[in-house]
C-alpha cells in the first residue's frame, strides 16, 4: 500500500513505514496493559473486544481492482482474503488456498481453494479469483495497479490492449482448483497473492452489479475475518467479526470502528481521552509537535518500514523536463533538518529510491544530503540548457501535497530551502486526498508529494512502477529504455546476486535521471492502549487485526 501508492499516501509522514510495499511498509505491536484483566480463553476476556482506530480519510475505493492507496488497503485486508495472507511472522501463509503446488520450472502454481463462504453464504470459488484478476486487467476499468498482475502469462498484453483477456494465464480448473501460469519464475509470487490487487470478489454479485463496492450492504460480500456493516462516507466505517469466515475461531475482536479524522491533534486527544485505542501509524498520524513528549513519556512505538517519502517531478513540463533542474531541486533539500525539526520519528534521509532494508548501501545513497553547491551547479546548467539567464526567468513552480499537518510543514520547509538555496519562488497547493490523487494521476501538477510503501519485500516493487511512462503509479512521464531492459533482464535472472545487481544498476539509472526527489525513508510511529495485544504491523507498514484482542 499501495502503491502499497502507499497514501500511505495520505497519511502523515510521521507515520513512516515498513512497504509498504507497498509498498507501502515492521513488527508486532503487542505489548501493554491499560484495562487490566487476564488473557483467559485464547486472549478473550470480559473486556469488550471492540477496537477504535482512525484511518484519516475516506478510502478512494474498496474494489480491490481499483484500490491504489494505503487507506483502502487497510480496510480491504480486514474484510477480504486472498489465496495467501502475510502471517504474524511476516511470511506468506495459506489463506483461501489450503494447498499450493508449484511446478518444477516454478512457472505454474496450482491452488486448492478451501471450503469457505462469502458473507452471504455463497461459496468462494476459483472463478472468483479469475473474475477479479481479469476485471483489473481489462483496460476499460483503468486499474492503476493492474501492472502487479503482469507476472501472469498474457496479463500485460491484455491490459495494454495487445492481447485478449481469454489468453491470460489464470483459469478455474474447477470450483476448487485455480491454475496460474507465470511469465517467469517469481520467488515472491506467494507474497503477491496476499496483496490487495490479487484479492477475490464475489463474481456472482459483481457481474450483475457494477456498483457493488460503493457502499456497505447486501452487495458488499466479504470472505475475510471481518464484515463491513456500515460505511458512512467521510465519517466512519464499522467492521464486525464475520461468522462465515473459515478461521473465525482465531478472530477475537467483535467490532472495529474506523473513524476518518484528518487532524493528528484531534486523533491524539481522542486517544488520551479514551475514545481511540490506537493513534498514529500505520492508519493515522501523530502531531509532529507531540513526538518528543511521547518519546519522553516512553509511550511512543517506532518501527522502521520499507517505504519512502518523495517529491515527484512532472517531467513533461518546463522546467522539470530538464534533468539538471530536477537534480538541482533534489540536491537543495536538507533532509536531516526536516527529520530533526519536523518529523522527529527517527526517519532516515533518502538519497536513493529503494529502502536500505533491501539495498543496505542506500543508507548513504547516491549523493550527499543538502549539497547546496552541487545544486547551484546543476541549476546553472539547467538554466543554460533551457535558455534562461537566471532563476527568476523560470516558469512559476507549484508544489502540491495532500492535506495534512506534516505534509504542510515539510512543503513549507522545502519551499524556503528552494528559495534560499536556488533563488526559486515556489507556490504551495494543497487538496484533500481524493482530489490530490486525481491531479497526480492526470499529471496536473509540477512537483507533487507522494509516498510509497512496499507491496512485497523486493526491490523490484520500488522500481517497476517507473518502467513505462504511462504505467500505473508512475505519474512522472519519465521512462528509459536502458532502465526497462535491466528490469526485463532481472525478471529472467535465476542467480540471486546477479539479479540484485541488475536491480541496483536500474536504480542507478533512475537516480541519474532523477524523475523523483527522494526525501526520507519511513518509520511507523504510534501509541496504543496498553492492554491491546497482537495487532500485527508488518515490515511493509501495513496492519492486520485478525489476531488482535484486548486482555
Amino acid at each position: 500500500m499501495n502503491k502499497r501508492l502507499s497514501i500511505f499516501f495520505s497519511m502523515l509522514l510521521v507515520l513512516s513505514m515498513f512497504l509498504a510495499a507497498c509498498s507501502g511498509g515492521g513488527d508486532n505491536a503487542s505489548d501493554g496493559g491499560e484495562k487490566g484483566g487476564d488473557e483467559g480463553d485464547g486472549g478473550k476476556s470480559d473486556v469488550p473486544q471492540e477496537l477504535r482506530v482512525n484511518i484519516n480519510t475516506e478510502p478512494p475505493s474498496l474494489n480491490p481492482g481499483l484500490a491504489e492507496d494505503s487507506t483502502s488497503g487497510t480496510v480491504l485486508r480486514q474484510i477480504l482474503e486472498g489465496l495467501t495472507r502475510i502471517g504474524q511472522d511476516g511470511k506468506p501463509e495459506n489463506a483461501m488456498a489450503e494447498d499450493v503446488q508449484i511446478s518444477e520450472d516454478q512457472k505454474t502454481y496450482t491452488f486448492k481453494i478451501r471450503d469457505a463462504n462469502w458473507s452471504n453464504g455463497d461459496p468462494v470459488t476459483a472463478n472468483d479469483f479469475v473474475y477479479a484478476w481479469k476485471w483489473a486487467l481489462d483496460p476499460a476499468n483503468n486499474s492503476t495497479y493492474a501492472y502487479q498482475l503482469y507476472y501472469i502469462e498474457g496479463a500485460e498484453a491484455a491490459n495494454t490492449g495487445e492481447g485478449s483477456l481469454d489468453a491470460v494465464g489464470v483459469k478455474a480448473v474447477d470450483d476448487k482448483t485455480l491454475e496460474v501460469k507465470l511469465v517467469n519464475p517469481t520467488p515472491y509470487f506467494l507474497e503477491l497473492t496476499a496483496f490487495y490487487t490479487y484479492l477475490p470478489v464475489n463474481s456472482k454479485i459483481a457481474e450483475s452489479n457494477a456498483e457493488w463496492a460503493t457502499d456497505a450492504g447486501e452487495n458488499f460480500t466479504t470472505n475475510g475475518p471481518f464484515h463491513m456493516t456500515e460505511w458512512s462516507h467521510s465519517d466512519k466505517i464499522v467492521l464486525e467479526k464475520s461468522e462465515t469466515y473459515w478461521d473465525a475461531e482465531t478472530v477475537k475482536l467483535d467490532k472495529i470502528e474506523m473513524i476518518m479524522i484528518n487532524d493528528p491533534n484531534t486523533e491524539l486527544s481522542m486517544f488520551d481521552n479514551g475514545e481511540l485505542d490506537w493513534a498514529g501509524a500505520p492508519t493515522g498520524a501523530l502531531p509532529t509537535d507531540a513526538m518528543q513528549a511521547l518519546k519522553d513519556d516512553g509511550r511512543l512505538v517506532t518501527n522502521p518500514i520499507a517505504g519512502i517519502y518523495n517529491y515527484k517531478f512532472n517531467t513533461t513540463v518546463e522546467p522539470f523536463n530538464n534533468v539538471n533542474i530536477r537534480k538541482a531541486f533534489a540536491h537543495a533539500i536538507n533532509r536531516q533538518e526536516i527529520i530533526d525539526n519536523i518529523l522527529q520519528g527517527e526517519q532516515l534521509p533518502a538519497m536513493a529510491i529503494v529502502p536500505p532494508s533491501m539495498f543496505e548501501e542506500n543508507k548513504e545513497g547516491y549523493f550527499p544530503d543538502n549539497d547546496v553547491e552541487a545544486a547551484k551547479e546543476f541549476l546553472q546548467k539547467g538554466l543554460e540548457e533551457l535558455g534562461y539567464k537566471d532563476a527568476s526567468e523560470l516558469p512559476a513552480v507549484t508544489l502540491s501535497y495532500n492535506t495534512s499537518e506534516a505534509h504542510q510543514k515539510i512543503a513549507q520547509a522545502i519551499q524556503d530551502m528552494w528559495k534560499q538555496n536556488l533563488g526559486v519562488e515556489v507556490n504551495l497547493d494543497n487538496a484533500e486526498w481524493n482530489v490530490f490523487l486525481d491531479k497526480v494521476n492526470t499529471m496536473d501538477y509540477q512537483v507533487a508529494r507522494m509516498g510509497w510503501l512496499g507491496d512485497f519485500n523486493d526491490a523490484m516493487n520500488f522500481l517497476e512502477m517507473y518502467r513505462d511512462a504511462d504505467g500505473g503509479n508512475n505519474n512522472t512521464g519519465w521512462e528509459s529504455k536502458e532502465f526497462q531492459d535491466l528490469l526485463a533482464k532481472s525478471a529472467t535472472e535465476t542467480d540471486a546476486d546477479a539479479r540484485q545487481q541488475l536491480l541496483k544498476d536500474a536504480e542507478a539509472i533512475f537516480m541519474e535521471d532523477m524523475p523523483v526527489a527522494p526525501i526520507y525513508f519511513y518509520t511507523n510511529n504510534w501509541v496504543q492502549a496498553e492492554n491491546l495485544k497482537d495487532v500485527v504491523v508488518s515490515g511493509l507498514g501495513d496492519v492486520q487485526y485478525k489476531w488482535a484482542y484486548f486482555e
